[in-house]
C-alpha cells in the first residue's frame, strides 16, 4: 500500500479483496440462508492535498489502479480534494460490493458457491435435518466436498441401518470404511447428534462407538501365572471375561515394562499382570483383585505415582513396591529424563511415596528426574521380591511383623537386613 516511505499508506484493491475475503465465511452463511443482500462498503485511505503536490506521479498510478478497478465489479466512490494551491481533484474515498454475484467475481469464488449450492442441495434432499450445520459451517462444508457424499450416506446407513452390538467396521457403505470414519469422527459427531434422535445418543459416552452404540474393541489382560499343574503360563484374556483369579491365586504383582513383566519372578501362589501404563484403568473392572495381596510397581517419575494414584482409587489396598526414594538415588547412573512431568495433587500416596512424588515434581534430584522400570538393577528386583514374599506370608499366617525391614544394596553388592 503505498511507498514505504509514505506518511500513510494508500488503500489499494487488493485490500479491500482481502477485505472482503475476511468476510467470506459471514457472505456464505447469509447467501445459504437466503437473507437479502447487505450492502457491504470499504473506506478507503488516499493521498490528502499535500501528497497529491508531492507525490503526484504517485497519486497518477494510484487512481489509475482504481479507475480500472471501478470497471467492475466494484463500485467506487469518489470525492472532492485539493484547494487554492493544486486545484480541485475527484480522488476514491469508498468501494463498494451491491449484491452477491458481484462479490462472488471480485473474490473470485464462483467455483466455489456453485459447489456449495450444490452441497446444500444434495443434503435437503438427502439429510434435511443437517442443512443448518451446512449454513452455519459453509467454509468447513466447502473443505469436505470431496467426501460429502460419503459423510451423507454414512449418517443415513447408521441412522436407518444400524442394529445393536456391531462394531463401526460393519457399516456397509460403498466407499466407506473404518479409515474414512476413524478420520472423520469428529464432524461424523457433529452431524449425527443432529440426525439422529436423542434416545440413540450417549452424550457421556466417551468416545464415538460409545456414543452411538457401536460395540467397542475389546480391552485385554495380559497375565503370567505359575500355579501348579495350569495348561498355560500365560494368558491374554478379554476384561470382561477375567472374572476371578487363576484357581489358587492369593497375590497380583502389576508392573509397567513388557520385558520386565516376561522376567518377574513367580510363586505358585502369585500372578504377574502386564499394566501398560494408564492402560491400568483397564484392570479397574477385575472386582476379584479387591480379594488379593496386590503389589504395583511403575516407573519411578510423576507419572508412576499418578498412576498408582488412580489404581488406589479403585483397589486402596494396593502397595507399591520399588518406589522408593533408596532405588532411585542407587541407580543415580540410571536416570533419564521425564517428558513432560505431571504435578498433578495425589491424594492416595502414603507419606513416603508423598515425599518422593513432591521432590520429583518439584526438581529436587534434577530436572524432570526418570528412573525407567527397565533400568532397575535385575538383581535389585530380586531381593525386593524375596522381601515382600516373606512380608506376604507373615501377612497371611497373621503374624506380626518380624521388626523393621530394610532394603540395602547397590547394583554390584546386594544385602538384605531383617
Amino acid at each position: 500500500m503505498g511507498r514505504p516511505d509514505a506518511g500513510r499508506p494508500w488503500t489499494r484493491p487488493a485490500d479491500v479483496r482481502e477485505a472482503g475475503r475476511r468476510k467470506w465465511p459471514v457472505l456464505l452463511a447469509s447467501f445459504l440462508a437466503g437473507h437479502g443482500w447487505e450492502p457491504l462498503s470499504v473506506p478507503l485511505r488516499g493521498p490528502g492535498p499535500a501528497e497529491i503536490g508531492e507525490r503526484l506521479a504517485d497519486v497518477q498510478t494510484w487512481a489509475a489502479e482504481w479507475d480500472r478497478a471501478a470497471r467492475g465489479p466494484l463500485r467506487v466512490e469518489c470525492k472532492k480534494v485539493g484547494g487554492r494551491l493544486i486545484g480541485t481533484n475527484q480522488i476514491p474515498c469508498r468501494a463498494w460490493l451491491d449484491g452477491y454475484d458481484q462479490a462472488w467475481e471480485f473474490l473470485g469464488v464462483r467455483q466455489q458457491v456453485r459447489r456449495l449450492t450444490e452441497i446444500a442441495e444434495q443434503t435437503k434432499a438427502e439429510c434435511p435435518r443437517v442443512i443448518g450445520w451446512v449454513e452455519r459451517h459453509p467454509v468447513k462444508a466447502l473443505e469436505l466436498a470431496s467426501s460429502w457424499t460419503n459423510l451423507l450416506a454414512t449418517i443415513r446407513w447408521v441412522d436407518e441401518r444400524q442394529l445393536g452390538a456391531m462394531y463401526v467396521r460393519q457399516v456397509d457403505v460403498p466407499g466407506v470404511d473404518t479409515k474414512f470414519i476413524d478420520k472423520h469422527k469428529r464432524v461424523l459427531t457433529e452431524l449425527l447428534d443432529i440426525q439422529l434422535d436423542p434416545a440413540r445418543i450417549d452424550a457421556a459416552a466417551p468416545d464415538f462407538e460409545g456414543r452411538y452404540g457401536f460395540r467397542r474393541k475389546p480391552d485385554y489382560v495380559r497375565l503370567r501365572t505359575a500355579v501348579a499343574g495350569g495348561a498355560y503360563t500365560e494368558l491374554t484374556v478379554r476384561a470382561d471375561e477375567l472374572a476371578a483369579p487363576p484357581p489358587g491365586v492369593t497375590r497380583a504383582y502389576i508392573v509397567e515394562n513388557e520385558i520386565t513383566y516376561l522376567a518377574f519372578p513367580l510363586v505358585p501362589d502369585a500372578i504377574v499382570i502386564f499394566g501398560g501404563g494408564y492402560a491400568v484403568n483397564v484392570l479397574e473392572r477385575l472386582d476379584w483383585l479387591v480379594s488379593l495381596d496386590l503389589a504395583y510397581w511403575g516407573d519411578l517419575d510423576t507419572h508412576g505415582f499418578a498412576i498408582l494414584n488412580r489404581l488406589r482409587r479403585r483397589f486402596p489396598h494396593a502397595r507399591s513396591i520399588l518406589m522408593d526414594r533408596e532405588t532411585l538415588l542407587a541407580h543415580r547412573s540410571q536416570w533419564v529424563p521425564e517428558p513432560t512431568p505431571t504435578r498433578a495433587a495425589l491424594d492416595l500416596l502414603n507419606p513416603a511415596e508423598q515425599n518422593l512424588y513432591q521432590a520429583l515434581a518439584t526438581g529436587a534430584f534434577g530436572p524432570a528426574v526418570r528412573l525407567e522400570q527397565e533400568r532397575v538393577n535385575f538383581a535389585w528386583l530380586e531381593q525386593a521380591f524375596r522381601v515382600n514374599e516373606l512380608h506376604a506370608r507373615d501377612a497371611a499366617r497373621g503374624a506380626p511383623p518380624a521388626g523393621t525391614t530394610s532394603l540395602r544394596c547397590s547394583a554390584d553388592n546386594l544385602q538384605m537386613d531383617i
